[in-house]
């Protein structure tokens, strides 16, 4: 048998180890893991000079915009910056125009995508108007749904604690929630004190959202994921309050899962003045406490999933004058991957962190089997990474159409340099030598 491709003189993550091996793909998919002298013979044969393969990164939290939004950010661009980053596969949030809460949104939206996309994406739909209408939405493929309770976004009363609860017994143990905790009403009469006292800024940003509107909402999600038994995912967890409410539900063995992001774990409110605007994140970064909250998390796996809230904007839209109309929201893709390798040569994080982090956990919590790890059968998406690979981080070189980033001129020692999507190379040394459509549009199988 002759396969598609054989990666040699490689070092590859498997099972918890890093081993010597090789790699056949064939069919889009991993034929064969192991010595050279088992490998079968190949149409192309690539040497990867010892470096580390990876499974492919997982980004369960993205904001590709398009559609009415294609300033921001579009598939293509979004896509690009995903595999420059090493990321194989991203997961698509619904706040978008129009709000994808349907199914004709929801199909729109995938057809969009398809002949764009040159990584894998998977669609999440905001809540519809009508509670019947989650079961065709379910049907059509999303993988999960999104609940934002800072602000109205989809069909869904967030103010009413009955519809919620309907929603998620409708939805049933088929597909995850995801939400973002924060909860409206305190931050509306937050923001309209400061409003009325004339306070503006960085610091005023960052009272309208206390941690205490993360706490309120993540309690009353666990009420209802009590009654209804809905898995549930808290996206950006930011907040040492919110993550001890999560741990609590954890240990009762209700099936909840968090994220953390980056900026939240290496930033602080100290950072975030020094940045300026262009660090606004929703939720805001917090200060040290909380961070440090955050790292224990992750230590004692509290924590499940690390994503980037890849949320991009125009240059604009971030330099308002009055911080209530500067964007809130941060790129990410092609920083996050770099930033925790720069934490595994520091000791903080283990390689067996990062790859559970990105990759086996957010394949399991999210339903995608055939993903997530190195593995004889599996979808044969890797990156390839060069722990010893030093660089800055530039902005003004992201292929996102966001150029800017919190991050701004740190040195970070750990670079993906290939990504392959489906066995295909698509970015070699910062190259994108992929396609567009190279990617696949994910739907998530329904559980019966």
């Amino acid at each position: 048998m002759t396969v598609d491709l054989v990666l040699k003189d490689l070092k590859a993550y498997i099972n918890g180890q890093v081993v010597e091996c090789c790699i056949a793909i064939e069919s889009r998919r991993i034929f064969k893991i192991g010595r050279e002298s088992q490998m079968p013979r190949a149409d192309n044969v690539l040497r990867l000079d010892g470096l580390l393969v990876l499974p492919g990164i997982i980004d369960v939290h993205v904001h590709l915009r398009d559609e009415g939004k294609a300033y921001k950010e579009d598939f293509y661009s979004g896509t690009v910056a995903a595999a420059a980053g090493g990321i194989t596969t991203v997961f698509d949030m619904p706040n978008n125009d129009p709000v994808t809460m349907s199914v004709a949104t929801l199909r729109n939206r995938i057809e969009i995508a398809k002949s764009k996309i040159l990584v894998n994406v998977g669609f999440y739909s905001e809540f519809p108007s009508e509670i019947q209408e989650i079961d065709n939405i379910i049907k059509e493929g999303c993988m999960a749904f999104k609940l934002f309770l800072g602000e109205q976004v989809g069909g869904l009363n967030i103010a009413d604690n009955n519809k919620l609860t309907a929603a998620f017994k409708r939805i049933g143990n088929r597909v995850p929630v995801a939400v973002h905790a924060e909860d409206h009403e305190v931050l509306k009469i937050v923001k309209e004190e400061l409003k009325k006292e004339g306070i503006d800024g960085l610091e005023a940003f960052i009272k309208a959202h206390p941690v205490e509107a993360e706490e309120k909402a993540v309690k009353r999600i666990i009420t209802i994921a009590e009654r209804t038994g809905v898995q549930v995912h808290f996206c950006h967890v930011s907040s040492e309050n919110g993550l001890k409410e999560i741990v609590k539900a954890k240990a009762s063995n209700l099936p909840i899962s968090c994220e953390v992001t980056p900026h939240h774990i290496l930033l602080s409110t100290k950072e975030l003045l020094s940045i300026g605007p262009v660090g606004l994140t929703l939720p805001p970064v917090r200060d040290t406490r909380h961070v440090n909250a955050l790292w224990q998390g992750i230590s004692k796996k509290f924590v499940d999933i690390i994503a980037s809230d890849h949320a991009p904007h125009a240059h604009w839209e971030k330099s308002a004058n009055i911080i209530w109309n500067v964007k809130a929201g941060v790129p990410g893709l092609e920083t996050i991957l770099s930033l925790l390798l720069n934490e595994v040569n520091k000791g903080k994080l283990a390689l067996a962190d990062v790859v559970r982090l990105m990759a086996e956990n957010p394949a399991k919590i999210f339903g995608i089997n055939d993903r997530g790890s190195l593995r004889e059968g599996n979808k044969a998406d890797l990156v390839v990474v060069d722990l010893k690979r030093e660089y800055y981080i530039d902005s003004q070189k992201f292929y996102s159409k966001a150029k800017y980033s919190p991050f701004d001129g740190w040195k970070v020692k750990g670079k993906p340099v290939k990504t392959f999507v489906g066995g295909q190379l698509i970015m070699d040394e910062g190259e994108i030598v992929g396609k567009p459509g190279c990617g696949e549009a994910i739907r998530r199988s329904v559980k019966n």
